[in-house]
């Protein structure tokens, strides 16, 4: 499956779309039903932080989402343009050392708990959210 890019602008009610169309290609991947919503929680717990950020930062740049399959896995990337300084450019966090102002109303001990494998990298130009789920190839 090739790559599908989703943008938004950043308002609340794409959210629900970004979600929607992250659990029909995540049921396309082959995605066990059971792991359907943790994919649209999750999702949509990293899309709203995005339009949180985004709205006090930078409101005319949009959210972009990349979905892919590689390797039998189902991976969605959520990119926004906020500035973060809590490490440098291209490192991924260590969850378990994100400051407090960072995890605030960032939901990623929420994101953490529903996705199989989460990285987190922030930088001057944006943060990125990774996050995976075991997928079998669908049709």
């Amino acid at each position: 499956m090739a790559t599908v890019e989703l943008t938004f602008s950043a308002l609340p009610a794409h959210v629900r779309t970004a979600r929607l169309v992250a659990t029909a290609i995540a049921r396309r991947t082959g995605v066990e039903e059971s792991l359907l919503d943790e994919v649209r929680l999750a999702v949509g717990e990293a899309c709203s932080r995005a339009v949180e950020v985004h709205r006090a930062h930078c409101p005319g740049e949009p959210i972009r989402i990349e979905l892919r399959d590689d390797s039998g896995r189902f991976e969605v990337t959520v990119s926004d343009h906020a500035p973060s300084d809590e490490i440098k450019p291209e490192q991924p966090l260590d969850l378990g050392m994100l400051s407090d102002s960072f995890m605030s109303g960032f939901g990623i001990a929420v994101i953490e708990g529903l996705a199989d494998d989460v990285e987190v990298f922030p930088g001057p130009k944006g943060t990125n959210i990774r996050m995976s789920w075991p997928a079998v190839n669908g049709a």
